[in-house]
C-alpha cells in the first residue's frame, strides 16, 4: 500500500466525538499527531495546519502576563517589606531625639484645642525637638501633658523632648506681658503705662494713635481716643505689637457695652444724646463717684442739671472738680483756687461753662458706662461726700444740699 493509500484509508476511518477516546487518549486533549493535527480543547474539532503558530502566539501571550504579575506580586512584597520595617523600627527602636539640652531661643505658641500631637508637629516644624514620636511618647508618658495651657513659651533650639515638655506642663512658664489700667487714666497716662512695662516707646503708641481706623476707634469718637481704651488688666503675648495692644483695648471697651447699642440708647435717653456725650457722663462718673453704688445716682443728677429748665436752678452747670483738673493738665487738687470759673477758660471748665465737657476726661470702667446708658430714676441735682468714707449724700434742693457739711481733710 502506497503511503497516499495508507493516509486515505486512515482518514475515512470515523473520528472520536469528542470525550471518546483514540488509542486510549482523549479527544478533548491537545494530542500532536503524525500528521500535524490535534484536536481543540475542548473543542472536539481538529485544528489545521496553522494551529502551532498560533498556540506559540498564545504561549509568549501567557510568559508576559506571568511576567507582570510576578513584577506586581514582588514589588507589594518590597512595600509591604519597607512597611513593616518602618513598624518595626517605630515599635521596637528608640525614636530619634536631641540629647539636649539646646541653644538659642525659640517661640512657641500653644494654641486653644492643640494635643500633644499637633504641638509635636510644631516643635518639629521649628526644630526644637528631633522627631515627632520621641515628643508624642514623652507627652503619653505624662499624665501632666493633659494639663498643658494655651500661651507662649521660650524654649531652645535641638532640645531633648521630655526637657521641652517639661516646660510646657509648667504654667509659670507662659510668656506674658502684664499691664494693669486703673479707671479713670487718661490716654497720655495710659501711655506712658504701655510704654513703662512693654518696653514699646511712648513714640511708638502715639504714632498708632494717630491712625484711629488701625486700632478700630468708633466713628462715633471723632478720632479722640480718651475714653475708649478700657481699663482693665491685660496680659499682652510676646508677638504684640503697639496697634495690637490698643486694638485689646478698643475691643474690651466694646465688650464693656454688653448687649447695649450705644447709638441707639444715647438717642433714647431724656432729649437724645450722643454716644461720645454718653462716654463723657461716663467718665466724669468714674472720677467723680467714690464708689459704683453711687454711679446710677450721680448719673440722674447730671442728666437732672442737663435737661431741667435752668438745670433745676443750676442753670446747667455740673461744677465737677475733675473736669476742671482736666483742663489744666493736672491730678493736684490743690490747684483748684476760688474762683474755679476763672482759674481757666478751657470748655472743659464745668464752673465757667454749662453743660457738657467737649469729650470724655479719662477711662471709664464698665460700671460708670452701664450707669450712664441706665440712670436711675429720681429728682437729685446735688451731692456732697461728708466723710472720709466715700459715703456721698444726694439732694434735689440747694437749701438740703447746704445742709449737708462736705469732709475738709481726709490726709
Amino acid at each position: 500500500m502506497t503511503e497516499s493509500d495508507k493516509f486515505n484509508s486512515w482518514f475515512s476511518q470515523e473520528q472520536p466525538e469528542p470525550g471518546r477516546t483514540v488509542d486510549g487518549l482523549s479527544a478533548e486533549s491537545d494530542v500532536d499527531y503524525d500528521g500535524g493535527y490535534a484536536t481543540h480543547a475542548g473543542a472536539g474539532e481538529f485544528s489545521g495546519p496553522g494551529h502551532r503558530r498560533e498556540t506559540r502566539r498564545r504561549s509568549a501571550a501567557g510568559c508576559l502576563a506571568a511576567l507582570v504579575a510576578l513584577a506586581v506580586i514582588c514589588g507589594a512584597a518590597f512595600f509591604g517589606a519597607t512597611r513593616l520595617i518602618d513598624w518595626a523600627k517605630e515599635n521596637f527602636s528608640n525614636p530619634a531625639d536631641y540629647p539636649g539640652p539646646g541653644t538659642g531661643k525659640v517661640l512657641f505658641e500653644v494654641k486653644s484645642g492643640d494635643t500633644s500631637e499637633d504641638m509635636a508637629d510644631g516643635l518639629v516644624a521649628k526644630d526644637v525637638v528631633e522627631s515627632w514620636q520621641a515628643f508624642v511618647d514623652a507627652a503619653r508618658a505624662d499624665p501632666q501633658s493633659s494639663t498643658i495651657q494655651v500661651g507662649w513659651y521660650q524654649l531652645k533650639r535641638k532640645m531633648n523632648s521630655a526637657d521641652a515638655l517639661e516646660i510646657l506642663i509648667n504654667p509659670k512658664n507662659i510668656i506674658t506681658t502684664t499691664v494693669t489700667i486703673p479707671e479713670g487714666l487718661r490716654v497720655d497716662e495710659i501711655v506712658a503705662r504701655l510704654a513703662k512695662d512693654t518696653g514699646f516707646s511712648q513714640a511708638e503708641f502715639t504714632k498708632v494713635l494717630g491712625a484711629p481706623k488701625s486700632f478700630g476707634l468708633p466713628a462715633y469718637a471723632g478720632g479722640n481716643p480718651e475714653g475708649y481704651l478700657f481699663p482693665a488688666t491685660y496680659d499682652f503675648k510676646p508677638t504684640d505689637q503697639p496697634v495690637d495692644m490698643l486694638s485689646r483695648m478698643v475691643d474690651r471697651y466694646r465688650q464693656a457695652l454688653g448687649d447695649n447699642n450705644i447709638e441707639q440708647v444715647a438717642a433714647n435717653l431724656g432729649p437724645g444724646y450722643t454716644p461720645e456725650q454718653i462716654m463723657t457722663v461716663a467718665s466724669l462718673l468714674e472720677s467723680e463717684a467714690n464708689n459704683n453704688d453711687d454711679m446710677t445716682t450721680m448719673s440722674r443728677a447730671i442728666y437732672n442739671r442737663l435737661e431741667l429748665d435752668n438745670g433745676g436752678g443750676t442753670f446747667g452747670y455740673l461744677q465737677i472738680d475733675a473736669s476742671v483738673l482736666y483742663a489744666l493738665d493736672s491730678r493736684d487738687p490743690g490747684v483748684l483756687i476760688e474762683p474755679l470759673a476763672e482759674l481757666t477758660d478751657s470748655a472743659y471748665n464745668t464752673y465757667r461753662y454749662p453743660g457738657l465737657p467737649p469729650g470724655p476726661i479719662g477711662a471709664p470702667g464698665e460700671a460708670a458706662i452701664q450707669a450712664a446708658l441706665h440712670p436711675s430714676d429720681g429728682p437729685w441735682l446735688y451731692w456732697v461726700t461728708v466723710d472720709c468714707d466715700g459715703t456721698t449724700l444726694f439732694s434735689s434742693t440747694l437749701a438740703e444740699h447746704t445742709s449737708h457739711t462736705a469732709v475738709s481733710d481726709c490726709s
